[in-house]
């Protein structure tokens, strides 16, 4: 059901901006809803949204013809496979009706032209608002940006690949499996076809490493909702935060509730919010933690601005040996999104020959970037992808 979520988080700003009382978690409530309910059933579907979004009978009618032009089906047929289609029809096509009879299936239009009116207008609104909202750089976000910002990375899907593991499984083709082959023909003298296997893939290990300096506080805040996101996608991931030293805050952030664990982190670093020695830092997690970590071939994302403060030779030799021992390394920079920007700070003119993408992490649209990004790694290291500007 979590591929339906970015679409009721923008259903529920049109009802918001429609005047319907919606506040944003309720949506994470529906969607919750949602998976006791056979969607496949249009009336299912309807009536478990308005009980749960609707509370005065006198706002019956506008969300009713909020459903009918944002969860309009294709043909008038409803199939829950279509149903992420729907809201993004909706954003291109906001004035599109259904001319479907009433969404309860009791036949009667019950939606009257200044409801309809209001509904399409604020279809577009909220596409522009949205649109707005996805370029806005995380260093300018108010607490309820915050609050919907949050919203937003839950419904983000992230797959960032798997690797080819030693194990083996049977399989209907592939290589030759000569031991079950033996096997097979020792019990029966027999062998009537060659039994084949195939090596099992299992998710690719994630390590990442935030920079929580003063040069970053205005993003690491976001940053860390970011961070404890893809802390709980598949496979295994450990987290590291550093400013003057690195921390492991891998068990801190593993809590389901994000709001604990963003008040417990910032207690756990003395020097949150201080000073910049990346070197230093990675040379920590090079001999304290690598042999644990770096097993299996990771992707390795490292956030920060690149304000160093440390020896520039420390840190060509760790992050040159960082590269060397995972699958790719990725740097994330909040300053990138800007189009004046050059990395010309020492630390990043030390870091670049040996990072493999360099990618602007600067506002949701970023993070959708981003996600696609990953969600394209090949299995081998390819040519390396940096992006200057923007």
């Amino acid at each position: 059901m979590s591929f339906l979520l970015h679409n009721l988080l923008h259903f529920g700003q049109v009802l918001h901006a429609s005047g319907l009382d919606v506040p944003a978690g309720r949506m994470v409530d529906v969607a919750s809803a949602l998976e006791h309910v056979e969607i496949g059933r249009r009336s299912d579907f309807y009536f478990t949204m308005r009980a749960l979004l609707v509370h005065r009978p006198q706002d019956f009618a506008l969300f009713d013809e909020a459903f009918r032009v944002f969860w309009r089906a294709r043909s008038g047929e409803w199939s829950p496979h279509d149903l992420r289609a729907m809201g993004e029809r909706r954003r291109i096509d906001p004035a599109a009706r259904d001319p479907q009879p009433d969404p309860a299936g009791n036949g009667s239009s019950v939606s009257p032209e200044a409801a309809a009116e209001t509904v399409r207008r604020t279809v577009a609104l909220t596409y522009s608002d949205r649109e707005a909202f996805r370029a806005k750089d995380f260093g300018h976000f108010d607490e309820a940006d915050l609050r919907r910002a949050r919203l937003a990375i839950a419904s983000m899907e992230w797959e960032i690949g798997t690797r080819r593991s030693r194990r083996w499984t049977s399989a209907p083709s592939g290589d030759p499996d000569m031991r079950r082959a033996v096997s097979r023909y020792a019990q029966s003298s027999e062998l009537m076809t060659l039994p084949s296997r195939r090596r099992v893939d299992k998710p690719r290990p994630l390590v990442l490493m935030c920079d929580v300096s003063g040069s970053m506080e205005r993003y690491s805040r976001l940053l860390l909702y970011f961070v404890h996101g893809l802390s709980h996608r598949p496979g295994r991931v450990e987290t590291f935060l550093f400013a003057t030293r690195l921390t492991r805050v891998t068990r801190e952030l593993a809590a389901r509730n994000v709001a604990s664990s963003m008040h417990r982190i910032p207690r756990r670093l003395a020097d949150w919010g201080g000073g910049t020695r990346i070197g230093e830092a990675l040379r920590t997690f090079n001999v304290r933690w690598a042999r644990r970590v770096m097993r299996r071939g990771p992707v390795v994302l490292l956030i920060s601005d690149g304000w160093d403060r440390g020896e520039p030779a420390v840190l060509q030799s760790e992050i040159a040996r960082l590269q060397r021992s995972c699958h790719r390394l990725i740097w994330l920079n909040p300053l990138l999104g800007s189009p004046d920007y050059r990395p010309m700070t020492r630390g990043m003119q030390t870091a670049l020959p040996f990072i493999d993408d360099f990618l602007p992490v600067h506002n949701l649209a970023s993070l959708e970037a981003l996600a696609e990004h990953l969600n394209r790694l090949p299995p081998r290291r390819s040519r390396r992808y940096h992006v200057t500007s923007g």
